[in-house]
């Protein structure tokens, strides 16, 4: 194993962000907290006031942003080493809509929120197995998925368009806040799913990631290398899609968290292939400092995270598709 300490040090940094932004989200608020009293409260310490404050209301939700923006993050870093594209994003390749697109039926049909979030993850699982199905030819080529992921984006966004007219006026504005992507009001069964989904895949991302490494240097090395290419591209992209649809299940559809955090973690870090720890603990802090400006930058009212890193991400991606065209690359 080579040891990058520069690696090293920028993969602590972003966990050290991570942990001061959650700290600051359990002691901030209408009632401010020292990070002592924090951690009095959490080992049993506090009064029953201060337990449903911290216990009840901050905490689920700090867990459930710390999930959230690690799997995103994740499934945007296997998602852009696998088409070998910095736009490999759930985003961008349709399966954050194909998920508005599942909790959009399910709110028409008349469920509630487990409705909601079932449906959303099983409308990003639908999304990527027939994206999957199209482009697949010899492998994920990535231009090849980049484009119809672009063009299944555009179709559910017509049809997210047009379940939004058939649902009530209640279950609209309820959907339309789960659409702009809101960790408003989230416990303990909105984390849990996201939990068990990601001890599952988290490992199996982590352990093809030296192949996935490997694949990157082309498929004519990796084969010669002994990379079985066409498991490994099932496998991730699998995990992949399982990781955003479920991430989608627990907040919405956040934007451009999947497709920022991969890439600011490999401009840090400064090495080759995927980086997933890297970019899971840079996807964490990312979400979890947008929570908190969301809910502080406006003294009248909170936003929904998903429009402020929504408004971020986008002057990434104009950034981004400027930077490429200067060097020639599109």
């Amino acid at each position: 194993m080579a040891f990058r300490p520069r690696a090293l040090v920028a993969g602590v940094c972003w966990a050290l962000l991570a942990l001061a932004a959650a700290a600051l989200t359990l002691g901030g608020g209408d009632d401010p907290m020292t990070p002592s009293d924090v951690l009095r409260i959490l080992t049993g310490g506090g009064t029953p006031a201060e337990d449903f404050i911290v216990n009840e209301l901050r905490l689920p939700r700090l867990v459930t942003a710390l999930l959230v923006g690690a799997s995103l993050a994740l499934a945007g870093a296997l998602l852009q080493s696998l088409v070998r594209n910095p736009l490999g994003s759930p985003d961008l390749l349709g399966l954050t809509q194909g998920a508005s697109a599942g909790a959009l039926l399910a709110v028409v049909a008349g469920g509630g929120s487990v409705a909601l979030a079932a449906g959303a993850a099983a409308g990003g699982v639908a999304t990527g197995a027939v994206l999957l199905a199209l482009t697949w030819r010899n492998g994920v080529h990535g231009h090849r998925l980049v484009l119809a992921g672009i063009g299944a984006a555009a179709i559910l966004t017509g049809v997210n368009g047009y379940l939004m007219t058939r649902a009530q006026l209640m279950e609209a504005a309820r959907a339309l806040l789960w659409i702009t992507g809101s960790l408003d009001g989230r416990g303990w069964r909105d984390a849990l799913p996201l939990l068990v989904a990601m001890a599952v895949l988290v490992p199996v991302a982590l352990g093809c990631a030296r192949a996935l490494a490997v694949a990157e240097m082309g498929d004519d090395v990796a084969l010669g290398l002994g990379v079985r290419l066409g498991a490994l591209r099932l496998t991730l992209s699998a995990a992949a899609v399982l990781l955003a649809s479920f991430a989608a299940a627990a907040a919405g559809p956040v934007a451009f968290v999947a497709l920022t955090a991969p890439q600011l973690a490999r401009r840090t870090t400064r090495t080759a292939g995927p980086g997933p720890l890297a970019s899971m603990f840079a996807g964490a802090a990312l979400l979890l400092c947008a929570d908190w400006a969301a809910q502080r930058l406006f003294a009248d009212r909170q936003l929904p995270v998903g429009v402020l890193t929504g408004l971020l991400g986008g002057g990434y991606l104009v950034w981004l598709l400027t930077a490429r065209r200067r060097a020639g690359r599109i």
